[in-house]
């Protein structure tokens, strides 16, 4: 792949060119943001994406007030050198909203969407959404109002459930009380501002141990 300098890069008039920011490991679009010469700079240097904020016209170190850093991957120039593609690492939610990606609006629904594309990403920001907007009607959003205390005992009240389905040994009963187990955690870690990628973080680094130990056995 053929390397670009700085100097080659089009800015616009304003001096800024779009960044699009994805997830290096799924492929997810997070944020579109702006960087300028100096804001481009920082980030080739920390390998930490810093934007230039256009409202408050001022550098923006993302995660420098919430920890949601982004490590960066790679940061590659489009053909005609006018948009950056910035591939990262995240440390939490790349929206200010608290939502996974800042593109969660659907103008025109995927038609092709299945059900097999769920994720547990998928409802964790469909749970940020209902703590934002709380409407009326939404067992979530009751769960939100009621806050952290109500929330951890029901958490309590379906790992109960799934003990008592596992022990029973019924296989489809164990599956339904371990998706409502699982739906609960992920109101609490919503509640808590804990996101999914945290907790991969965290088991990511389990299994490295893990491996290092299965090793040093061998030796």
């Amino acid at each position: 792949m053929e390397m670009i300098q700085i100097e080659e890069l089009k800015f616009d008039k304003d001096g800024l060119i779009p960044a699009i920011v994805t997830d290096a490991d799924s492929g997810k679009v997070l944020t579109l943001a702006y960087m300028n010469r100096e804001s481009l700079a920082i980030s080739l240097e920390k390998k930490l994406t810093c934007f230039w904020s256009r409202s408050r016209q001022e550098l923006w170190l993302k995660g420098e007030t919430s920890g949601n850093y982004q490590h960066i991957v790679s940061i590659t120039a489009d053909c005609d050198a006018d948009a950056l593609l910035v591939k990262v690492h995240k440390d939490g939610p790349a929206c200010h909203l608290g939502t996974d990606s800042c593109f969660s609006r659907p103008l025109l629904p995927d038609e092709e969407q299945r059900e097999d594309s769920f994720t547990l990403n998928t409802l964790y920001e469909l749970l940020l959404s209902r703590k934002q907007e709380l409407p009326e009607g939404s067992y979530t959003s009751y769960l939100f109002r009621k806050g952290l205390d109500k929330i951890l005992k029901k958490v309590g009240e379906e790992c109960t459930e799934v003990i008592i389905a596992g022990k029973g040994g019924d296989r489809a009963e164990t599956v339904y009380e371990t998706a409502d187990l699982a739906y609960h955690v992920l109101v609490m870690m919503a509640e808590l501002g804990i996101s999914p990628e945290e907790i991969r973080k965290e088991l990511a680094s389990r299994h490295i141990i893990d491996h290092k130990v299965k090793q040093e056995k061998m030796v």
